[in-house]
């Protein structure tokens, strides 16, 4: 008799498949938690060139650039320059080739400039942002971007007859270091922002935020404070999908509301930034431009002193604020974020 050849059962066969699944489904969170944990080392070393290229340009010119520069009287514009910090400090980037090529004496809108505007600069996107594509619009296209510059709490810009802001960052104003006397590394110069944010703008004006020196509390009811929320505002789905321009919206953040606040909660696409008058508008810009990233529980942030730190959503919005202000006289330990 020939011997008989023993086979697996069919149990035993979906005993060993179970097995396997089992394995799978423990394995994978933990090489996604690695491959973020990459993609979150890669944001930070982005972050930590923008700085760089910043002292850098500081160092040559004197003074950090501005985000914006226009000329005009009271509310009304007779020149805008919109180029953003991001163009103006390509050159100390190892992105000579792109800055030779933007024509700074047009806008970065115009036809001479439109291959400029189409461009992908891999150092302004984060490994983790889930819509990287370029922005398409009828005239042409625009190249995305993950990092905004500091531009005050709630206020941003108070027209051609304001005070400036509390933020590294002001239109027509070229800050130094040495103004940020709440010390170098306790004052944000950057942080993360999602592309395609959606927002809230030309609202004519913000109800309830129209003072400088009276602005809301950080721990106060985004709809009670701003009711322009639920109404009176534009929609927009393409907030920061634009590294040229340098509007608040596009290429800045503020430290109105703690990092990646919800507004409306559970509201994912929703989740809405806020902004009064634009300051292509002329007149006094408010907004809550807010900090977002993909990475869980917070975001990446760019200190003066050149050090990246990952600040938790958790951290109070007072302390979110000082942060911001660059002589606001606030004292903010390391425990607090």
């Amino acid at each position: 008799m020939p011997p008989q050849r023993r086979a697996f059962t069919l149990i035993e066969l979906l005993v060993v498949i179970a097995i396997i699944g089992v394995l799978i489904a423990l394995l994978l969170p933990a090489v996604q938690a690695a491959r973020e944990a990459a993609r979150r080392i890669q944001c930070t070393n982005n972050l930590k060139q923008l700085g760089l290229a910043l002292h850098n340009y500081e160092s040559t010119n004197g003074a950090m650039p501005p985000p914006y520069v226009q000329t005009g009287t009271g509310t009304t514009i007779s020149w805008s320059n919109g180029w953003s910090v991001h163009g103006r400090i390509l050159p100390y980037m190892e992105q000579g080739t792109v800055y030779n090529a933007m024509n700074f004496t047009l806008r970065y809108s115009t036809p001479d400039n439109v291959t400029i505007c189409a461009t992908t600069i891999n150092g302004f996107l984060c490994p983790s942002e889930i819509h990287q594509n370029p922005r398409t619009t009828a005239t042409g296209q625009f190249g995305v971007n993950n990092y905004g510059w500091n531009r005050g709490d709630w206020y941003v810009w108070g027209g051609f007859r304001g005070t400036g802001n509390r933020a590294p960052f002001d239109v027509n104003t070229s800050r130094r270091f040495s103004e940020v006397l709440d010390g170098l590394s306790n004052t944000m110069l950057a942080a993360e922002v999602k592309t395609y944010q959606a927002n809230l703008g030309n609202c004519g004006g913000l109800a309830n935020i129209k003072d400088m020196n009276n602005i809301p509390s950080a721990t106060a009811d985004p709809f009670t404070v701003a009711p322009e929320y639920n109404a009176g505002c534009t929609l927009g789905l393409t907030g920061h999908t634009e590294w040229v321009d340098g509007a608040v919206h596009e290429t800045g953040f503020t430290t109105a509301w703690p990092p990646n606040k919800r507004i409306v909660p559970g509201g994912g696409a929703l989740d809405l930034d806020l902004i009064g008058q634009r300051e292509n508008k002329g007149g006094p810009t408010f907004g809550a431009v807010n900090s977002r990233s993909h990475h869980p529980g917070g975001v990446n942030v760019l200190l003066c002193d050149g050090s990246v730190k990952f600040i938790k959503d958790s951290i109070s919005g007072p302390s979110w604020r000082a942060l911001g202000s660059i002589a606001g006289g606030e004292i903010v330990g390391s425990d607090a974020f």
